[in-house]
């Protein structure tokens, strides 16, 4: 049996496959696995009270059976669409309206649509996505139709102190390569893609970054998409002064996944009216309609104001004090050993750097899954960058912080035995 070039595209080995095999296999599996590698949320007791709430609110009012009984319109589930314009116009006082929204079926489609609508082959030759801070999320990776049309820069490292503690570093853009990419002058740039908080690494660009990058694209008449599924207004896990802004050359993309609701595959998108009216072609192509269990959850929490009750005062709280819990047991861990965490100011995750790592990142993986303990390699999210000139993306990983103590305490003893066994031997 012989598949298209698209089919070869899409079924080989790539890094999110990887990821997301991990993921499926160790909760499916008879044996135990500390599983630090996966995207999953944390399963937070308030958290699934509320949605066992409203769950058994809309099976009480048959609105459970008309959200799965009836197709919504190519755009999304109306209800929800004029429920987010409504709060985003309170909550920012943002000039939008229904007609700037758009409803996917998670945001991994979101961006599939994304990139292909600015990236790719277009009259004249073909555009990339400028991801300006690299290491980024692992699934942008493969989302091009043909081929990989990215384009990455490597990050200024910076050490920086944690609450008063030496031992983390912070990535930041170096805007003095960045604004001087000579892909500017022959015009191969599409759009200017970024995760705030960042995925891997949980970095989250400054206000003045942000804005820089903003101008940037303004300047050559692109747009900005902002990856925002750990951002503002939910989950809201940023640990940092942030302020979340839009307009019509900025798309803003949202997610119910990480607010604990990654099964319903809700993506939302924020953008111009032109942008919105081609998502909403797209999913009549490729889904139909985007799916509506999701937004009947959503909708009246985000009426009432208890989605972002929970992403503030449970969501929020729960990450940091995973993120500091797991940052003192890698520093007992690895006394003496050079480790380093880049300060963990959002997201789910800890992004750990072992300078000079005796073996590849991709190599302690395998070691650690024969341990039991799961992982995702670093190079994997070095997206358009070649990892094979870069030591440094072959000396981090990325763990999940998601799990709770017993799992993250025995999950990181073990990563540190590996590792201090590594860097013992070659020593």
């Amino acid at each position: 049996m012989k598949f298209s070039k698209f089919g070869q595209k899409f079924t080989r080995k790539t890094g999110i496959l990887q990821l997301m095999d991990d993921l499926g296999n160790a909760l499916a599996g008879s044996e135990p696995v500390l599983m630090l590698g996966g995207g999953n949320p944390a399963r937070l007791p308030e958290v699934n009270a509320a949605y066992e709430r409203v769950m058994r609110s809309l099976l009480d009012s048959q609105a459970a059976v008309e959200s799965v009984g009836n197709y919504s319109t190519p755009q999304g589930d109306a209800g929800l669409i004029d429920a987010l314009a409504d709060f985003l116009r309170q909550e920012y006082g943002w000039h939008i309206t229904r007609d700037n929204i758009a409803l996917t079926n998670g945001s991994q489609n979101a961006f599939f649509y994304l990139f292909n609508l600015f990236g790719g082959a277009f009259e004249g030759g073909d555009k990339k996505i400028l991801l300006p801070l690299a290491p980024e999320y692992v699934g942008y990776a493969d989302a091009h139709i043909d081929g990989q049309h990215f384009l990455s820069v490597p990050p200024q490292m910076e050490d920086v102190q944690h609450e008063g503690q030496d031992g983390f570093f912070k990535y930041r853009v170096d805007f003095e390569t960045l604004e001087h990419l000579p892909e500017w002058d022959t015009g191969e740039i599409g759009a200017i893609c970024c995760s705030r908080p960042t995925n891997p690494t949980g970095n989250v660009l400054t206000d003045e970054e942000m804005a820089r990058l903003d101008a940037l694209a303004q300047r050559h008449g692109i747009p900005l998409i902002v990856d925002n599924a750990y951002g503002m207004p939910f989950p809201s896990i940023i640990h940092t002064d942030a302020t979340l802004t839009w307009h019509d050359n900025m798309i803003l993309c949202f997610s119910l996944s990480k607010i604990g609701l990654p099964g319903v595959r809700t993506g939302i998108v924020v953008a111009s009216a032109e942008v919105v009216r081609a998502i909403s072609s797209m999913n009549a192509v490729i889904n139909l309609a985007p799916t509506r269990f999701g937004a009947a959850i959503a909708t009246p929490m985000l009426r009432d104001g208890s989605l972002k009750q929970l992403s503030q005062h449970v969501i929020r709280p729960f990450y940091r004090k995973q993120a500091a819990f797991a940052a003192n047991c890698l520093k007992r861990e690895f006394a003496g050993y050079p480790l380093k965490i880049h300060r963990p100011e959002g997201a789910i995750f800890l992004w750990l750097w072992f300078d000079g790592l005796p073996v590849s990142s991709q190599e302690l993986y395998e070691q650690l899954k024969a341990e039991g303990t799961l992982i995702i390699p670093g190079e994997h999210f070095f997206v358009g960058m070649d990892t094979g000139s870069l030591r440094h993306a072959r000396e981090c990983i990325r763990m999940s912080i998601a799990q709770d103590e017993a799992t993250l305490r025995d999950g990181i003893a073990t990563i540190g035995r590996v590792v201090r066994g590594l860097y013992d031997a070659a020593r």
